[in-house]
């Protein structure tokens, strides 16, 4: 930029800036002179004008202060009232979704009942159900912690299967508390098949709700060296107390006697006599079939059993049709194929026992 112009330009500002006050002074002397005419005129008015004026000032102020009031009362929502929904006997997953979807928060108190099935359950509320409140209130709500203390029994030495329905005859009352895991850990040991070594929880623990109980069960003494039983020529009965006595598993089928087989006696066995054998380990006989006679009948009963964990008692009783009831066969069996001869009255009922239990039932014709 040219030093002439700059020059200029520096000139025109000094001229401005001495010709600012008197313009500025020409304005306050303009506000001044119009402050003064209105005050002027204010007190050329007669009271009943200035009494008309204060009045209309205090009429806008309450106009102003009223709107102001209404537009904040409007734009604030207030929260929205519901009713509260009975959630008295529910569960308490249940009754905090039912409240959730009125907007009701629950304040939780605890407490013991004499049932353990009314554990997790509402019990009581508070405000009472069909009261009209503003969502987001807090609603007292009762919650069952089931049934007061009790505690686990010592199960040792007891039979699992005559446990497992001790425990089911306490479902129905408030103790049935326990239950057992299936299936429980079955080892070897020199007691008796099924009777319960250990057992946690402990005896003596206290619990408050359902508890499963994790057992140890004997599953008998481990397989030993047995000495296969001569079988040859005994009669029917007197094979089936030899079966009770020698812990092997039996299989058996019947057909016509051949020459000099006596009819009604065991013809053939699988395994020679003296052989040595396992515990448990299956061996195949062969009854010559009784001499047919009227109104009695012969045969091999089968039924295939579940697996067992360990050896059980089975036995076949019959029904004679004069209603008399005895044993024909009784064996300790592990479970799987089962059978076993027979020779009773016509029209009689076999009846198939596995632990005490009846497993089926067929009528001999």
């Amino acid at each position: 930029m040219a030093k002439k112009d700059f020059k200029d330009i520096t000139e025109t500002l000094k001229q401005t800036a001495s010709k600012a006050p008197a313009k500025v002074t020409a304005a306050v002397k303009n506000v001044v002179e119009t402050a003064n005419e209105q005050r002027q005129r204010i007190s050329e008015w007669t009271k009943p004008q200035k009494r008309t004026f204060v009045l209309f000032g205090i009429l806008m102020f309450l106009v102003l202060a009223f709107v102001a009031v209404f537009v904040f009362f409007l734009t604030l929502k207030g929260a929205e009232r519901t009713m509260v929904p009975d959630v008295r006997h529910m569960d308490l997953a249940d009754a905090l979704v039912t409240m959730q979807q009125r907007e009701l928060y629950p304040r939780l108190t605890l407490r013991f009942t004499d049932n353990p099935l009314d554990r997790n359950l509402v019990l009581d509320q508070s405000p009472p159900p069909g009261s009209i409140v503003k969502a987001g209130r807090r609603i007292n709500l009762v919650v069952s912690r089931g049934a007061v203390l009790d505690k686990i029994e010592d199960y040792s030495g007891r039979n699992i299967d005559d446990l497992r329905l001790y425990l089911q005859g306490l479902q129905a009352t408030s103790k049935g508390l326990v239950s057992i895991r299936e299936p429980p850990l079955y080892i070897f040991d020199n007691s008796a098949p099924g009777t319960i070594l250990d057992q946690n929880p402990k005896p003596g623990t206290e619990i408050s709700g359902p508890t499963v109980l994790d057992l140890v069960v004997s599953k008998g003494p481990e397989a030993k060296d047995i000495a296969m039983p001569s079988l040859i020529g005994l009669s029917i009965k007197e094979m089936a107390s030899k079966a009770a006595q020698a812990p092997l598993v039996f299989n058996y089928k019947m057909r016509a006697a051949h020459d000099k087989e006596t009819p009604g006696t065991v013809a053939e066995q699988s395994v020679a006599a003296d052989t040595t054998l396992k515990q448990l380990d299956p061996v195949q006989v062969t009854i010559a079939a009784p001499t047919a006679k009227k109104g009695t009948s012969s045969g091999v009963f089968e039924y295939t059993l579940p697996e067992y964990p360990y050896i059980v008692p089975v036995e076949l009783d019959v029904i004679a049709p004069s209603g008399t009831r005895t044993s024909v066969y009784s064996v300790k069996h592990p479970g799987g194929s089962f059978s076993a001869p027979f020779s009773v009255q016509s029209g009689s009922v076999l009846v198939l026992m596995v632990s005490g239990a009846e497993v089926t039932r067929k009528e001999v014709k």
